[in-house]
């Protein structure tokens, strides 16, 4: 019986697990205005260093 619907288990297997890869991407992902964020301050960090360093 299995033999018979292998092709068609293993497609949705294989569905399921890409559907839980894109959606464990998206939940997990930074938003874009705080990975900004992030950046000006590592930027603004980085010129005050060279500035207090001179």
């Amino acid at each position: 019986m299995i033999a018979k619907y292998w092709r068609k288990i293993g497609m949705l297997i294989l569905i399921i697990a890409c559907v839980f890869n894109v959606m464990s991407k998206l939940v997990n992902k930074l938003s874009l205005n705080s990975e900004m964020l992030s950046s000006a301050q590592y930027v603004y960090d980085q010129q005050q260093n060279e500035e207090n360093n001179k």
